[in-house]
């Protein structure tokens, strides 16, 4: 059997650029290579594409957050779109471009902006390449958490109240500390109730999220914003909702097929048993392994799992997804359901969310790899 060679991308500019390392590295290990042989393209943070860098599958966060970066045997990548799929060339020392071969298609193992936000995927629809995951328009929006907000409700699908600052309107001069009480106009004015979760719109991994808690508190409120402020010039100043957050994956490999979703899982947060006030920061997700663990699927009645599951296609076809999403919810104890984010790539090392909860409802870490890849071969 002639195997499909897929070219795996990694690394980027991004502030996930370790998560997607590692992410690739899970990958990596349970890619079927009896039918597919990787194609290894590595993006570094200033942006550059090289081959024959260091072997990702040697990566473990134990040791250490994983970076991509030239080696003296690393060649540059030189894209010809006139060449579509045979466009993908790798520079020698001497100058000459040699092709990487015939590409089948492409796996993006990209988080957050220059991955996960449609500018790659316009590079792969340019190459008429086939490729994983959602398209440009789906990327973008769901990037962009204010986007995602604005056509979830155009969908009637129930967000969480909040407002948008455009930072750029505010002097920072001082780290916005002038500027806390015209924020707290505006928190006011929407009648959002405390604690607020301020947050970069477009930014993953809870990369520059801050929880306020003191109502009122202007300085408390600038500082968070300025935060946020450096990851996106957008912020969003959401009312924290009391509720269970609950994530459900959606796999959808086959351009036109039905989505399908998993049973909802739940990140269960430890030291709030021992009196922590914690929420789902950097340090939960990656860092502190005794911070929090995963169950799927969740502790809800069956009744209100398949609502969620329910709710996550709903959001999946709202946003125009394709291939793989991860819907993050919340649903109150009142028994409302609010979808919080969508993450187009979420993060896919053996004990993420998204591979975890497919497991537990019946497909295998490396079947889904095979299924998600299969999906958009031609």
């Amino acid at each position: 059997m002639t195997k499909r060679r897929i070219a795996i991308m990694y690394g980027g500019k991004a502030d996930e650029h370790s998560i997607s390392c590692i992410s690739t590295a899970g990958v990596l290990r349970a890619l079927d290579t009896d039918k597919f042989e990787p194609v290894l393209i590595g993006i570094t943070k200033d942006g550059q594409w090289i081959v024959d860098g260091d072997d990702p599958r040697a990566w473990d966060m134990a040791q250490g957050m994983p970076v991509v970066k030239r080696t003296s045997t690393s060649r540059d990548v030189v894209v010809d779109f006139a060449l579509g799929q045979d466009g993908f060339l790798a520079r020698n020392e001497d100058g000459t471009l040699e092709s990487l071969g015939h590409i089948d298609a492409v796996l993006p193992v990209l988080h957050g902006p220059y991955g996960e936000d449609g500018t790659i995927q316009g590079v792969f629809e340019m190459l008429n390449m086939p490729y994983v995951g959602c398209g440009v328009l789906a990327s973008a929006a769901c990037m962009d958490k204010h986007y995602t907000k604005v056509l979830l409700a155009a969908a009637g699908i129930h967000v969480s109240p909040g407002i948008t600052l455009d930072t750029r309107d505010y002097s920072d001069v001082d780290q916005f500390a002038s500027q806390g009480r015209a924020f707290l106009d505006q928190v006011r004015a929407a009648n959002l109730q405390y604690p607020l979760f301020v947050k970069p719109s477009r930014a993953g991994s809870s990369f520059g999220v801050t929880k306020v808690e003191r109502a009122d508190d202007a300085e408390e409120l600038a500082a968070a914003v300025f935060e946020a402020s450096k990851h996106d010039w957008r912020v969003l100043v959401e009312q924290g909702i009391t509720a269970r957050e609950i994530e459900c994956a959606v796999l959808c490999p086959e351009p036109g097929s039905e989505p399908q979703a998993s049973w909802p899982g739940e990140i269960v947060l430890d030291k709030r048993n021992s009196g922590d006030d914690q929420f789902y920061d950097f340090d939960s997700k990656y860092t502190d392994s005794a911070a929090s663990h995963v169950e799927v699927p969740a502790d809800l009645p069956e009744d209100m799992l398949q609502r969620v599951r329910e709710t996550a296609v709903r959001a999946f076809l709202a946003v125009d997804g394709a291939g793989l999403s991860r819907v993050d919810t919340f649903v109150t104890p009142e028994g409302d359901i609010l979808v919080n984010e969508i993450n187009t790539m979420p993060g896919f090392t053996p004990i993420s969310m998204y591979p975890k909860a497919w497991e537990a409802t019946g497909v295998a870490y490396s079947d889904l790899i095979t299924k998600l890849i299969e999906g958009v071969l031609r």
